[in-house]
């Protein structure tokens, strides 16, 4: 198993490349940020847990220029995006940002992607309706792989439509760095099935994170995949312990990642209160 950590990337928080260097030699595989270029003030969509939405959300640093530091800071630790909201993007600008990010790292980026949450935050940037998010997000990873994989690429799609180019830098990852999705409701995990290359959900959102894989499992085969072809990263949380670790470990999960908090005392302590549970599940 390896363990990763989920930061909140925020403007008063831990520096990101700082933060990527400690976790590098803590022995974590991967760092993750998050992504909300705004929050509207209007706060019409409430936060999926029904808890009052923590200021973090409106104080994210830009998740590329994270990385990007980070990347140039370390040498090993994975970085990935958790997640990036993708209809919230220009293609063509998103293409070649994670090309570059994947470049400047050395082949480190993993690409994770989603839909969001704040119908208010989509409708400030996109056309797309709040109801064909998902269709969109499917064209968007499609036209991105091409663009990536081409040296001559063209879309046309009903969301995304780029007339044949030429875009540079191509990742190192051939064909792209992995998609990672962590959709979990019956139509996310079906795109999850279809086209993503990682699962990478929140253990939160199950009653039981062990019929959360299996439902996983059972729409891969529905999608006539292999579900041992597409990892799992389980975001937990909760507060992580050796018990919930071995159990996901056992249900054949390949990484957990830790959630942070945003202070920079509090993140931290919570390094080194959870120090034990890196050295006891990390693989060699």
């Amino acid at each position: 198993m390896k363990i990763g950590l989920a930061s909140p990337n925020s403007s008063y928080g831990v520096p990101t490349a700082d933060m990527a260097v400690d976790l590098e030699q803590r022995g974590y595989d991967s760092l993750w940020v998050g992504e909300h270029s705004h929050i509207p003030t209007s706060r019409d969509t409430p936060h999926p847990s029904g808890i009052e939405l923590p200021r973090l959300y409106w104080h994210m640093r830009d998740p590329f220029v994270s990385l990007a530091a980070a990347a140039q800071a370390t040498s090993s630790i994975r970085l990935v995006t958790g997640v990036c909201l993708v209809l919230e993007h220009e293609i063509l600008d998103l293409a070649k940002s994670v090309a570059s990010l994947d470049d400047l790292s050395g082949g480190r980026f993993e690409f994770g992607v989603g839909v969001g949450w704040n119908r208010e935050e989509l409708a400030n940037v996109s056309t797309v309706p709040w109801a064909q998010r998902y269709n969109a997000m499917r064209e968007t990873v499609a036209a991105l792989r091409g663009l990536w994989s081409n040296d001559e690429f063209g879309f046309a799609g009903t969301f995304v439509n780029v007339e044949s180019s030429w875009v540079y830098p191509k990742p190192i990852q051939a064909g792209g760095p992995p998609v990672l999705m962590g959709c979990q409701g019956r139509l996310g995990l079906r795109h999850v099935a279809e086209y993503a290359d990682e699962w990478c959900p929140i253990d939160v959102g199950f009653r039981e994170v062990s019929q959360g894989v299996e439902w996983f499992r059972a729409a891969v085969v529905a999608a006539e995949r292999d579900p041992d072809s597409i990892p799992i990263s389980i975001y937990s949380f909760g507060a992580p312990d050796a018990a919930t670790l071995a159990h996901y470990r056992d249900l054949g999960i390949k990484r957990v990642v830790f959630g942070a908090p945003d202070e920079a005392d509090a993140h931290e302590r919570f390094v080194d209160r959870n120090q034990q549970l890196v050295d006891e599940f990390t693989e060699p």
